[in-house]
């Protein structure tokens, strides 16, 4: 759908997608994998003749999104709900990696680095236009309550502050930079 040059530059092409379903073999499945975040792009993708396709950056933004192509519709999501999913997320670290300090900081910078996509998500009661696209930044707007104000924040250190509502305060001296360079919004470090 892309090349490993343009990254997220450009939208995934699945016109090409499906030249390349066209010539393949029966005998051969096809995976498409591409800007899947929302049950309309799960659609227009299989439209491309795919066996199935992979969500990735969808799935960091939205995790929900398997609930939409189940349930085949869209879900406008509340901060609160949003907010249960990381508490889920850290209670699963703390059970993955222990409680202790190295398993804390273990959850911490695993969320963190999951907050640097989560951010991204654009409320389905505030959009415009409908369903949002992986490519677009999410336009100023005034969230519903101050939950999703703060989990929609691209600030790193609004997600520190996330982190620490949710396994107490960050060690002196912690500073969080996202590693991930894809369409990133700024490489400012938060200390917590």
């Amino acid at each position: 759908g892309r090349t490993r040059a343009q990254r997220y530059t450009r939208l995934a092409d699945w016109d090409y997608i499906k030249k390349v379903v066209d010539v393949t073999p029966n005998s051969l499945e096809v995976i498409g994998n591409g800007d899947i975040c929302s049950y309309e792009d799960y659609v227009r993708a299989m439209e491309s003749g795919v066996k199935t396709v992979m969500i990735a950056r969808g799935a960091l933004i939205k995790p929900w999104v398997f609930t939409e192509i189940k349930e085949r519709r869209n879900w406008d999501i509340s901060g609160s709900e949003r907010f249960d999913m990381l508490q889920q997320f850290c209670s699963h670290g703390l059970e993955h990696w222990g409680s202790d300090t190295k398993g804390v900081e273990n959850t911490r910078r695993f969320l963190l680095e999951w907050m640097s996509f989560l951010h991204r998500y654009i409320p389905l009661g505030l959009l415009e236009v409908q369903p949002m696209k992986l490519h677009w930044r999410p336009p100023p707007y005034i969230a519903r309550d101050d939950r999703e104000a703060l989990l929609s924040s691209p600030h790193a250190e609004d997600w520190v502050k996330l982190s620490n509502m949710l396994l107490g305060p960050a060690p002196d001296g912690f500073r969080f930079v996202p590693k991930h360079k894809s369409n990133a919004y700024g490489g400012e470090a938060a200390e917590g």
